[in-house]
């Protein structure tokens, strides 16, 4: 796992990039498919409100979420990058994962969860 500051507000970050590798062996994949087995979106979401609420918005909790969207699914062994923006003013957490193939990002989800004290 590779953490990346990318604005600061006041003593806090604004936006990080959290770059994850999905191993195989996480137990979320367990039984979430058979066939094929990918991240389910709980999961997802769960990373999304650790990170936040650990490095941009410790003070902050769950809200409600705005919208999520899931494009793509997430498979083990892949390389992805979790962006989340902070919007203080508006209690808004903007989202998305984006899965690495070569130098190219392609968007697997997205979403906005708003967030209160």
């Amino acid at each position: 796992m590779k953490i990346h500051e990318i604005g600061r507000h006041q003593a806090q970050p604004q936006q990080l990039e959290v770059v994850l590798h999905l191993d195989p062996a996480l137990f979320w994949f367990k039984g979430h498919f058979a066939v094929q087995p990918l991240l389910p979106g709980v999961a997802q979401l769960d990373w999304v409100m650790h990170y936040a609420t650990t490095l941009l918005a410790p003070e902050y909790r769950f809200h409600s979420i705005q919208n999520v969207k899931f494009q793509a699914p997430l498979l083990p062994d892949t390389r992805v990058t979790l962006t989340l923006d902070w919007n203080p003013e508006r209690e808004m957490l903007t989202f998305s994962y984006q899965r690495h193939d070569g130098e190219q990002r392609l968007t697997a989800s997205s979403g906005k969860i708003r967030l209160c004290r």
